[in-house]
C-alpha cells in the first residue's frame, strides 16, 4: 500500500513578503509572465516595480478576465512561450489559470494569493468550469507550485468575508479526510493518506475553532494579528495538504453539484462547500459534530441553510439535480465509507438547511455562549 503527501516546494508567509518576491525566485529565471486582474493589478504592480526595479528582470504583464476555463488557460499558455516562470497573483480562478498555463507550457509557477478564500493556492490541481460557470473537471498537475507567498498585510486588508469563505473551505477538510481514512480511500494523489495529512485536516479544524472568530474580528478592525497569520496559514496551506494528500469526500462532491444551481454560483466557493460539509455530516448521521459545526458557521457568519446562500426559495427539483450530479461516477462522494445515492444527497441537502434553521431560531430565542474563536482572546485575559 502506497502512501503520498505532496505539498508546495515553498510556502513563504507574512507581512510585506511580496516586496521581497524576487528573493525566492531561484532557478526560475528572469523572464516572468504576471497574471493579475485589473483590480489586484492597481496595487501589486508598484510593489512588484519597486521589488525588481534595477535587477535585470523582463516582466510582462496579462489580465485575466471571465472564468478559469480551458481557452483561457490555452491563451496564456501560447503567450508564455518565451517566458521562463509563470506568476499568477489573485484569487482562486486567477491562480488555477495561472497553475493550468504553467502546466501545459512546462515552467515553473509561482503562486500569490492576495485572499485567503480557499485551499486553491498550495494545490497541484486547478478546477476547470465551463465558460458559463459549471463544473468541467479537475486538471491534475505533474506537480504542487514551486512557491507560494502569502503576502498577510494584503490578505488582511481584504474584507473579512473572503476569510471567512476560506475558513468553510478549510471547514471541510478534517470531515473529508477522515472520511477518506475510515473508507481507505485515495487520496487527491491516487494514493493512500499518510498520517501526517490527515493530522494536518484534523489541525486545520482545531485552528478554525480557536482562533477563526478572532481573525474575523480582527480583519474587521483593520488589523493582522497572529490569529490572522493562524488563519491564513491554516486556509492556504494546512487545507492543501489536508485535502490533497489527505483526501476530499462528499462535502466538495456535493459542491460541485451546486454548480447545477444559477443562484449559488453568486457565493464563494468556501460559502456553498462550508453549507455541504453541514450535509455530509448529516449523511454521516454525526450529530455531535454537526451541533458543533454549526456553532462555528454561525459564530463567523457561514451559512447553514440555503437562505444564507441567498437562495430562500427552494427549488426542490433543482437541489434533486445538483444532488444527482454529486454522485457522478467520477465524484469525491464515492470516498465515503458508504455507498451514496442522489436520493440520499437531496435528503441531507433538505434536512441539513431545516436544521440550519431551527438552529438560527433557537440562538435568537436565547443568549449565545461563549463563541468559537474566541479562545485566544480569553487566554490572553487570564
Amino acid at each position: 500500500m502506497i502512501k503520498v503527501l505532496k505539498s508546495t516546494s515553498k510556502y513563504v508567509q507574512g507581512q510585506g513578503a511580496l516586496g521581497q518576491l524576487d528573493q525566492y525566485l531561484q532557478g526560475m529565471g528572469k523572464r516572468l509572465l504576471i497574471l493579475t486582474d485589473s483590480f489586484v493589478d492597481t496595487f501589486v504592480h508598484p510593489i512588484l516595480e519597486r521589488c525588481f526595479c534595477g535587477k535585470d528582470y523582463n516582466l510582462i504583464y496579462e489580465t485575466f478576465s471571465g472564468e478559469c476555463c480551458q481557452a483561457q488557460i490555452d491563451r496564456l499558455a501560447r503567450i508564455a512561450g518565451d517566458r521562463t516562470c509563470i506568476v499568477g497573483i489573485g484569487g482562486g480562478k486567477t491562480l488555477d489559470t495561472a497553475k493550468g498555463a504553467a502546466h501545459y507550457a512546462g515552467l515553473p509557477m509561482v503562486i500569490i494569493p492576495t485572499i485567503a478564500s480557499s485551499d486553491a493556492p498550495c494545490s497541484a490541481c486547478s478546477v476547470i468550469y465551463y465558460e458559463d460557470g459549471t463544473f468541467d473537471r479537475y486538471l491534475f498537475l505533474n506537480a504542487s507550485p514551486d512557491v507560494v507567498l502569502a503576502d498577510t498585510a494584503i490578505i488582511a486588508g481584504a474584507p473579512s468575508r473572503l476569510l471567512v469563505a476560506g475558513m468553510g473551505d478549510a471547514m471541510a477538510t478534517w470531515f473529508e479526510a477522515r472520511a477518506c481514512r475510515a473508507s481507505g480511500k485515495n487520496n487527491q494523489v491516487c494514493a493512500k493518506p499518510t498520517r501526517a495529512a490527515t493530522s494536518l485536516a484534523r489541525l486545520c479544524w482545531e485552528n478554525l475553532k480557536k482562533d477563526g472568530l478572532a481573525a474575523k474580528l480582527a480583519v474587521d478592525a483593520g488589523a493582522c494579528t497572529e490569529a490572522v497569520e493562524v488563519i491564513v496559514e491554516t486556509n492556504t496551506y494546512l487545507s492543501t495538504v489536508g485535502f490533497e494528500s489527505g483526501g476530499l469526500a462528499a462535502a466538495h462532491g456535493i459542491q460541485k453539484g451546486f454548480t447545477h444551481i444559477p443562484a449559488l454560483h453568486r457565493q464563494p466557493h468556501g460559502f456553498n462547500v462550508a453549507f455541504c460539509t453541514l450535509a455530509q455530516l448529516v449523511l454521516e448521521d454525526a450529530g455531535e459534530d454537526l451541533k458543533e459545526a454549526l456553532a462555528f458557521s454561525r459564530s463567523v457568519g457561514l451559512p447553514v441553510c440555503f437562505a444564507d446562500l441567498g437562495y430562500p426559495d427552494i427549488e426542490p427539483a433543482l437541489v434533486r439535480t445538483a444532488a444527482e450530479k454529486a454522485c457522478v461516477p467520477s465524484s469525491t462522494i464515492h470516498n465515503m465509507p458508504f455507498d451514496v445515492t442522489g436520493e440520499m444527497v437531496y435528503h441531507a441537502l433538505m434536512a441539513a438547511d431545516a436544521y440550519g434553521r431551527d438552529y438560527l431560531r433557537a440562538a435568537e430565542r436565547q443568549p449565545q455562549n461563549t463563541p468559537h474563536g474566541l479562545s485566544r482572546l480569553h487566554s490572553n485575559a487570564i
